[in-house]
C-alpha cells in the first residue's frame, strides 16, 4: 500500500480555471500516482463545494472547510495585536489544525505537502518529509502594493510586506524543501533566507498545450469586422482589476483612435464594480465568467497583460502563448517566464509603447507559432511537477537542491 501524504492547500484544487488552482490541481493528480493523498482545503466561493466528490477520485481523504473574506479578514485584525502576519490569522482554524495533528498521530500520513506559506502554520513536525510550494514570495506582493494605496491602507499593506516576508524566511529554514513557481522568486527568496538557500528550489507551473491548442475550430465571440483585444483572467484580484483599468482608461483610447475596429474584451469570472462600470467605454466589453476562455484567445488578434504589480509567473500569459497568440505584457508580467522578448510576445514598458505594440499586432493580425514553440519547449506539466518527486522520498538523504532545481 502506498504511503500517505497530507496535502495542504489555501483555496480547493479544483476545479483548475484559475492560477492558484490549475497548478496545486496538476500537483495534486501527479502525486496521487504515488501516495494516498489526505487533502486539507479552505472554500472560499459557495459555487466550489459541488467539486467535493469529484476530488475523491485523487484523495483517501477529504477535509474542506468554508472560508468566508469577510469575516477572515476581521479575524486577520489578530495579527496588529499579536505582532504577526495578517494572513496567518485570515486563514487559521483550529479544525484543519486538529485535523491535520490526528492524521500525523495515527501514522495515516508519514509525508505532507503545503500549498502557499499560509498553510505552513497547519503542517504537523515529525514527518519524514515536509515541503512546501511557496509558488510565490508573497510578501513581495503586499510591498508592491503599499506605494499604490492612501493610508491607513499604505502602512498595512507596507506592515504585511515585513512581516509575511519573516514568516516566510522562517518557513523556508523549518522545512525540508521549499519550492517557488520561477527561477526569479527563488533567487528572492534565498536572498531573504540565506540560512536556507539550499533548500530553495524551482517548481515551473505546465500548460496543457493540447488543451490550449490553436489548430481545433472555435466558434467567434466577437462581431464581424471586430479586431479582439483580450485579456483573460479572475477579476476580483485586484492587481487584475488595476491592469483592466490602467489599459482602458489609459492605453486602449489611443489603441482605438489609431485602429477604430479595434474591441478591448475583459474575460474573467467576478468581475468587481469598477471593472463593470468600464463597459460604458467606447469598444470596452466585459463577459463575467465563460465556460470556455478558448474562443476569446483564438479569435483575438492580440492578448494582453498590462499588469503593474504582480508576483510569479502569469498563467493568462502562457495561455494565450500556448494558442499562439500575439502577446503585449508589461515587464511585471513577463517576470519569471522562460520566453524571448521581441520573438515569443511583446514587451511594453509605458503607456505609449503598449498602445504602440497592441496598434502594431491590430494592423497585421496574424499567429505567433514561436509563441507555442517556447510553451511546448518549457512548460510541460509532467515534466515539471515531477521535480517534487525526490524531494518527497524519504527512503534516501535529501538530495542537493540545487542541483535538482538549479538556480
Amino acid at each position: 500500500m502506498s504511503d500517505g501524504l497530507l496535502f495542504l492547500a489555501h483555496r480547493i484544487p479544483y476545479p483548475p480555471n484559475k492560477g492558484d488552482k490549475i497548478r496545486s490541481f496538476h500537483l495534486l493528480r501527479h502525486l496521487s500516482a504515488c501516495y494516498r493523498i489526505y487533502l486539507g482545503a479552505f472554500v472560499d466561493d459557495p459555487d466550489d463545494w459541488q467539486h467535493q466528490d469529484t476530488l475523491r477520485q485523487w484523495c483517501e481523504e477529504v477535509k474542506l472547510l468554508p472560508l468566508h473574506p469577510r469575516r477572515a479578514k476581521l479575524a486577520s485584525l489578530a495579527g496588529l495585536l499579536t505582532g504577526e502576519a495578517l494572513t496567518l490569522p485570515y486563514y487559521r482554524n483550529g479544525a484543519l489544525a486538529r485535523w491535520a495533528a490526528a492524521r500525523a498521530a495515527e501514522g495515516a500520513v508519514t509525508r505532507g505537502l503545503a500549498y502557499s506559506s499560509a498553510m505552513a502554520q497547519f503542517m504537523p513536525q515529525g514527518l519524514a518529509r515536509r515541503v512546501i510550494d511557496m509558488v510565490d514570495v508573497d510578501s513581495d506582493k503586499w510591498a508592491q502594493y503599499a506605494p499604490t494605496q492612501r493610508w491607513p491602507l499604505s502602512w498595512v499593506y507596507a506592515r504585511e510586506g515585513r512581516k509575511l516576508a519573516a514568516w516566510e524566511a522562517r518557513v523556508a529554514a523549518d522545512f525540508d524543501a521549499t519550492l517557488l513557481v520561477s527561477q526569479d522568486e527563488a533567487a528572492l527568496l534565498r536572498q531573504r533566507a540565506p540560512a536556507a538557500r539550499q533548500k530553495i528550489g524551482t517548481f515551473e507551473n505546465g500548460v496543457d498545450a493540447d488543451y490550449f491548442s490553436p489548430a481545433r475550430d472555435y466558434p467567434n465571440p466577437f462581431a464581424p469586422a471586430t479586431l479582439g483585444v483580450v485579456f483573460t483572467g479572475a477579476m476580483d484580484y485586484w492587481p487584475n482589476i488595476d491592469a483592466v483599468t490602467w489599459f482602458a482608461e489609459h492605453i486602449f483610447p489611443a489603441v482605438r483612435a489609431t485602429v477604430p475596429l479595434a474591441q478591448f474584451t475583459i474575460v474573467g469570472s467576478r468581475p468587481a464594480e469598477t471593472v463593470q462600470a468600464l463597459a460604458r467605454l467606447e469598444g470596452v466589453a466585459v463577459t463575467g465568467g465563460v465556460p470556455d476562455v478558448r474562443p476569446y484567445l483564438a479569435h483575438a488578434a492580440c492578448a494582453v497583460a498590462p499588469l503593474r504589480i504582480a508576483r510569479g509567473v502569469q498563467n493568462k500569459v502562457l495561455e494565450a502563448m500556448a494558442m499562439a497568440r500575439p502577446v503585449v505584457a508589461t515587464p511585471q508580467a513577463a517576470e519569471g517566464i522562460r520566453a524571448v522578448a521581441g520573438r515569443d510576445f511583446q514587451l511594453a514598458c509605458d503607456e505609449t509603447g503598449f498602445a504602440a505594440a497592441v496598434v502594431a499586432a491590430l494592423r497585421a493580425p496574424a499567429s505567433n507559432p514561436q509563441a507555442r514553440e517556447c510553451i511546448l519547449a518549457h512548460y510541460d506539466w509532467t515534466r515539471n511537477v515531477s521535480v517534487v518527486d525526490p524531494l518527497l522520498d524519504s527512503a534516501a538523504a535529501m538530495p542537493p537542491f540545487l542541483e535538482i532545481c538549479p538556480a
